[in-house]
């Protein structure tokens, strides 16, 4: 188990700043899950660690060791990429063993590791699924080989690059928690790249959060959506209502209405509500927080997004029934107001 880490890295394609002096460490044997909006610097960084793109300050270090200047081949790393890259031409068992080939494994090892390895991606029969060509598999049994492909050369890091996006939502929830338990079983430090912010949460023991080149929080799934560092880390995640408010001591003042407020803050602030944490309370019953007029509620499955207007702006939030249109209250926990500076 390798510990990656990268000190003062930065890239810069044109006027672009892609990475900005990012500094981080990698868990041994962890799962870290690089999250953040598209243009954020996260491929950037994951290719920097992996070779494909030559950093234009910083070091990049394998347990120690610096890596930096080694070509991709020379670093231990296997990449899994969102476009599958399988041979259309070779079987699954010729584009899982490419790689081993090309390190002179002899026969009988390529086959017992190319075996073993669909096994552990759960292939289904490995043996039928060997003779197949590619366009006769499914997108889900495609990124399984080259899952498969990747872990077969027995890598120090494994680095995935948005692996799941090109599939549909029923088989991206299965694959993301397959890829999970494979991580586990196999021990390999990984790098898991991904826009998916229920994807990061669900299946990285660490998330790192980047925003215009630079790390915006670092910490477990549950401390970056529970305890957002920053006001962008407290709307990314989740869906956020932002509202302007001002500050008082013992109130926050927004949209012509009163919330209480024990925090430090003082003077204009912004607040973020995120739909999941408000309630729907109704013309009457419940505690009022904040008056409104129900616009629109919308079906989601699972829960209704209700559309409440309270003043200027219209506040997303969620529940477990429908509701008619009319006037509303909107109850606010205390502890899930967040609250932070103004721009």
């Amino acid at each position: 188990m390798v510990r990656v880490s990268v000190a003062a890295v930065s890239k810069r394609y044109g006027a672009v700043e892609a990475l900005r002096s990012v500094s981080l460490d990698f868990e041994a044997g962890r799962l870290t899950a690089i999250l953040g909006p598209s243009g954020c610097g996260k491929t950037t960084l994951l290719r920097a660690i992996a070779g494909f793109v030559s950093v234009d300050a910083g070091a990049v270090r394998f347990d120690g060791a610096e890596v930096t200047a080694l070509p991709p081949q020379e670093r231990g790393t296997a990449m899994v990429f969102q476009s599958y890259a399988l041979w259309p031409h070779m079987t699954v068992f010729d584009n899982v063993a490419y790689g081993l080939r090309l390190r002179r494994v002899p026969g009988e090892e390529i086959t017992r590791r190319v075996r073993a390895a669909l096994g552990l991606v759960e292939i289904g029969d490995v043996e039928a699924t060997a003779r197949r060509k590619p366009a006769a598999l499914s997108g889900g049994q495609q990124q399984r080989v080259a899952l498969a492909r990747a872990i077969v050369v027995e890598p120090r890091v494994l680095l995935l690059d948005e692996p799941l996006s090109n599939l549909d939502a029923k088989i991206r929830q299965r694959l993301r928690v397959e890829v999970r338990r494979l991580q586990r079983r196999v021990g390999i430090t990984t790098i898991y790249v991904t826009h998916d912010q229920e994807e990061a949460l669900a299946i990285a023991d660490r998330v790192v959060l980047m925003n215009r080149g630079v790390v915006a929080q670092v910490g477990t799934p549950e401390q970056v959506y529970l305890e957002p560092a920053t006001e962008f880390v407290a709307d990314f995640l989740g869906v956020g209502n932002r509202l302007e408010a001002r500050a008082e001591s013992g109130a926050l003042h927004l949209e012509g209405q009163r919330l209480p407020y024990g925090g430090s803050a003082r003077g204009p602030v912004l607040v973020i509500l995120r739909s999941s944490d408000l309630g729907l309370a109704g013309s009457a019953g419940g505690t009022p927080a904040l008056a409104g007029t129900l616009e629109e509620s919308l079906f989601l499955g699972a829960y209704y997004r209700h559309y409440v207007r309270v003043g200027a702006v219209v506040l997303m939030v969620d529940g477990p029934v429908p509701a008619p249109p009319g006037p509303v209250t909107i109850t606010v926990p205390p502890d899930r107001v967040r609250v932070y500076p103004a721009a």
